[in-house]
């Protein structure tokens, strides 16, 4: 025969089990779930870098730049206007190139041909390029609708823009503390803008960049640290690099 506190013990076993399973019962039951996600080294409000992952490797963005221009340079021909320094001209241009123009908008770079406003037009002269490249260049420009203009006017016809502009981004101080960081763009904003001026049909947008990319470029994770895998893959919600390709037609 069982005695009263062995009868205790036997219960108060019971129903700790009983509450140990409701327990696990309603986590179970709660949608979506919580509580499973292992968050490492990204539980931080700071980020692993603040220089775009430089300081680690190739910034994630300009895999995606690079892959664009890649897959365009059989248009970075004839005379090409690049924005501070010709290096993609170079790279992707190569014996297509007659001759190399670079525009800075102050005085003081070396690797500049020229200085001008693209917001104003003032130094930048009329149907002189067959291809202009601006790789993040447009979200440091307040007066975009200014700006498209401009590109317009400057290019010959038949003449192509390829231009890269951020969606998703933390803000680059450098720009912001020097003439300002003003925009970001989504595929329909970049197409609107563009088509605007070079009209319908002119104008082909694409974009880059799904939740994996994104957030680890905010955290400053480098490209080499992801695989070719990983970064090609497109969610059309989660855009990190706009490009726009806009012909002047003749």
């Amino acid at each position: 025969m069982v005695n009263g506190q062995e009868y205790r013990k036997t219960e108060a076993t019971l129903i700790r089990g009983s509450l140990r399973v409701k327990a696990l019962l309603a986590k179970a039951c709660l949608w979506p779930p919580r509580g499973c996600i292992r968050w490492g080294g990204f539980r931080r409000t700071a980020p692993i870098s603040r220089v775009f992952g430089l300081d680690r490797g190739q910034a994630i963005d300009r895999y995606y730049i690079e892959k664009f221009l890649r897959e365009r340079r059989a248009q970075i021909s004839g005379i090409v206007l690049e924005i501070g320094d010709n290096h993609y001209t170079k790279c992707y241009g190569g014996s297509q190139v007659i001759r190399s123009e670079v525009l800075h908008a102050i005085a003081g770079n070396p690797a500049a041909t020229m200085i001008g406003d693209l917001q104003t037009g003032q130094g930048v002269p009329t149907e002189a390029f067959d291809c202009i490249i601006l790789t993040q260049t447009l979200q440091f420009l307040y007066d975009m609708p200014a700006a498209v203009q401009t590109w317009f006017r400057c290019l010959r016809p038949g003449g192509v823009v390829l231009a890269t502009g951020t969606g998703i981004s933390q803000i680059s101080r450098y720009d912001m503390d020097r003439w300002g960081d003003y925009w970001r763009f989504t595929s329909l904003s970049a197409c609107r803008m563009f088509e605007t001026v070079f009209g319908p049909g002119t104008v082909r947008v694409n974009i880059y960049g799904n939740v994996l990319s994104a957030t680890c470029l905010l955290q400053g994770i480098s490209a080499n640290e992801l695989t070719p895998s990983e970064l090609d893959v497109v969610d059309p919600d989660y855009q990190l690099v706009i490009t726009i390709e806009a012909v002047k037609h003749l």
